[in-house]
């Protein structure tokens, strides 16, 4: 059976979890955005390589699509880009 999407929750707590993210190469993705603290600089996570700025509101999830045609490591991070994660694509 041929896998047609990978999905990720993230929980925007105080950080990422999970902080890091592995996502197959050339499967579409999509990561998934819940921030459940409004603690901290973590109401935007962005990531220039990704393509993606979100606003974060608390208690509200944000979807983003996950180009995965090229393998690497990938990071995004808070506004303020004191919190960071990473997607491998691999």
């Amino acid at each position: 059976m041929v896998e047609k999407e990978q999905v990720v929750n993230v929980e925007v707590a105080g950080g990422y979890s999970p902080q890091e993210i592995n996502l197959k190469k050339g499967i579409p993705a999509e990561i998934t955005f819940m921030r459940t603290s409004d603690q901290g600089c973590l109401d935007i996570v962005h990531s220039e390589r990704l393509g993606f700025n979100e606003q974060l509101p608390l208690n509200e999830s944000r979807t983003v699509k996950i180009d995965t045609t090229n393998s690497g490591e990938f990071t995004f991070s808070c506004g303020m880009d004191m919190f960071r994660g990473k997607v491998v694509i691999s």
